[in-house]
């Protein structure tokens, strides 16, 4: 069934949808309960109850199912250093079948993104991640049974495959619970979670290297990483809520205040529809493209963080096994500066420019790496840099576009847009630091400083894009009131009531 967001209070007399019939003066009961109880309360108790429960039943699952999916994505940087090159690439010494193996991850990637989180608008959402949870748990698992180069490659398509359909599909399903003050924090939990999986991952890596067991500790290191995907999958099969109107977890009032918030920011879609006009003016959106060109650069140093900080490291000086411990600072402060940055941008409102700052942090970095050679502190300071800078910036760009681009339908198909294009970034950083041009990487390190740099440039110009048009439809249309009834169900973002975040 599908319903206009402006009436959506008709969908609440369905009792397959709403498990109850709510009348029009029960749902303006509880706006007024819900309502602020003075001018000084941004939030009624309500609300705050509602935010609560969502953030219990939502975040840990999100971020657990983040967690391993970036484990399953990224632990062939680990695994490169515990024999995986000589048992199943021939020894590999110029680094390329490695570079081919990692970077096959992304080709599925890419090509299916856009259309897997369109087609998920019409599923339900539980079901959905769930089996792309399950799908990738699956690949991940069966690299353990790789022989050859052919054998790791196809498993690597399918975890690509799955996860295509995983990445972008969280913040549009965050966007049906949280509003733009609450979805950049709640955004920086959710990737927060790739850095701990660099720090987690360093940890499980070390504690294998050390194993005895009967097989190779690569092969270990697969199995113990992708079975959790799996079962994490299952699980969240029947806890994750649904969309708002149609989740059994809230009772009457909390799915009328759900719904409510979820048309706060714009009106959202109701049941599981898709707008194609929404489509095409996606395709047709200079930003979302300029967005994808920030993605790029930022994936490139993501993927090269993810396979290589452990060889990296090592060329500090370590032995394996501390190198891949010496992996998990870096990542354990990027996290923490991504959730501060998160915290600061969702306070202001204001995504460009913390962006920016974010990626001349990662910029100076590689300028450390590119220039001092024999200081080892000062390079392992500037692998923080890398690491804090990436993640931010990526972290930040994603609640962004959640918001900024109107609709549901929009989004679905403008944040895989975005993050399809950034992830080629992704193929070229895995193939940007063959083992032959170490222990300086002299090429690697500056094309990802540029690109760094050049992303930092578009995200202030992106933000004083966004900062004029809101002047301009200020002036033409007036400023609107926060109480304004924003409807996007025709024009998405273009809608004249409706503000950027800058």
């Amino acid at each position: 069934m599908s319903v206009r967001s402006d009436n959506y209070e008709d969908a609440f007399a369905n009792r397959e949808k709403t498990g109850g019939v709510l009348d029009v003066e029960t749902v303006a009961q509880v706006r007024e309960r819900a309502a602020p109880k003075d001018a000084g309360d941004e939030v009624s108790p309500e609300e705050r109850r509602l935010v609560r429960k969502l953030d219990r039943r939502i975040l840990p699952f999100a971020c657990l199912m983040y967690l391993f999916s970036y484990l399953d994505r990224t632990n062939l940087g680990n695994a490169r250093l515990q024999g995986l090159p000589q048992d199943t690439l021939h020894g590999d010494p110029t680094g390329t079948l490695f570079d081919w193996v990692n970077s096959a991850f992304f080709f599925s990637y890419i090509l299916c993104q856009i259309p897997a989180t369109i087609i998920s608008k019409l599923y339900p959402p539980r079901v959905w991640l769930a089996c792309t949870a399950i799908g990738w748990g699956i690949c991940s698992t069966l690299m353990a049974a790789g022989y050859n180069p052919q054998g790791l490659i196809v498993a690597r398509i399918g975890m690509g495959f799955f996860e295509a359909g995983f990445g972008p599909g969280i913040p549009l399903y965050f966007s049906l619970f949280y509003t733009k003050e609450e979805m950049g924090l709640r955004m920086a939990y959710w990737f927060g979670f790739a850095a701990v999986a660099g720090a987690f991952g360093g940890v499980i890596a070390f504690g294998i290297q050390h194993a005895h067991a009967a097989i190779a500790n690569w092969r270990l290191l697969f199995i113990i990483e992708g079975i959790p995907s799996v079962l994490l999958g299952l699980a969240a099969m029947f806890f994750l809520p649904d969309r708002p109107e149609m989740s059994k977890i809230f009772t009457p009032e909390e799915r009328i205040l759900a719904v409510e918030r979820m048309n706060r920011d714009a009106s959202g879609d109701v049941g599981l529809t898709l707008n194609k006009k929404h489509i095409v003016m996606a395709l047709r959106d200079w930003r979302i493209y300029l967005g994808g060109v920030i993605y790029f650069g930022l994936n490139c140093a993501l993927a090269a963080i993810s396979a290589f900080l452990p060889t990296i490291i090592k060329t500090f000086g370590y032995t394996n096994a501390n190198a891949q411990l010496l992996t998990v600072p870096p990542y354990a402060v990027a996290a923490v500066v991504l959730a501060l940055m998160s915290y600061s941008s969702d306070r202001v409102q204001s995504r460009g420019l913390f962006m920016s700052v974010a990626c001349g942090i990662g910029g100076i970095g590689y300028i450390l790496l590119l220039t001092v050679a024999n200081n080892v502190h000062v390079r392992y300071f500037a692998c923080f840099c890398i690491t804090s800078g990436t993640y931010t910036t990526i972290g930040i760009i994603i609640a962004w576009f959640a918001h900024n681009l109107g609709s549901e339908t929009k989004k679905a198909t403008g944040i895989p847009m975005f993050m399809a294009i950034g992830q080629c970034g992704s193929v070229l950083g895995s193939h940007i630091y063959p083992t032959t041009e170490g222990p300086r990487y002299i090429k690697g390190f500056a094309i990802t400083c540029a690109l760094e740099w050049l992303s930092a440039v578009i995200c202030i110009a992106l933000h004083i894009s966004y900062k004029m048009e809101n002047r301009r439809r200020d002036r033409v249309y007036g400023k609107p009131t926060p109480d304004t009834k924003i409807d996007t169900t025709e024009l998405a973002d273009k809608a004249p009531t409706f503000r950027y975040v800058p």
